[in-house]
């Protein structure tokens, strides 16, 4: 087992709240909105893959930190940290699906559709501040 650098994960902590506070405005734009400004559509995406990479280093710090092996993958990071108890199983099954999401961002960038990354900041908002809230309630009790 590694200690929990606390620090570190209220910094990535830090990122996704920014993130999804910047996110705010897309969530009530409507597609054909969304699609008429290419730099908000490129600013959401590289906004959604930070904070999902930030999470992800999260699950596999506090995986590591936990005794566990590294997660086999991004969606698996999510999983483990249902089984370790920082997040509920249904908002670690909630957030596994953004893994993939992340890796369409990263990868399928040419192939993107507009209307699933703006239904994934409305998703976002609501997991992710979830997310926030559950890893530091973990902070505070296993300090």
């Amino acid at each position: 087992m590694t200690p929990i650098e606390a620090e570190v994960i209220r910094r990535k902590l830090g990122i996704i709240t920014e993130n999804l506070r910047a996110l705010q405005p897309v969530k009530s734009l409507s597609l054909e909105e969304y699609r008429r400004d290419l730099f908000r559509r490129k600013g959401t995406e590289r906004l959604l893959q930070e904070l999902i990479e930030a999470a992800v280093d999260i699950n596999t710090h506090l995986t590591t930190a936990q005794g566990q092996g590294p997660p086999d993958d991004y969606y698996d990071s999510f999983l483990k940290m249902g089984d370790l108890g920082v997040l509920s199983s249904e908002l670690a099954n909630g957030l596994a699906p953004s893994a993939g999401l992340r890796n369409r961002l990263v990868h399928e960038y040419d192939l993107l559709d507009d209307e699933l990354i703006l239904a994934s900041v409305r998703t976002a908002q609501d997991l992710y501040a979830r997310y926030v809230k559950a890893v530091e309630d973990f902070l505070k009790t296993n300090p």
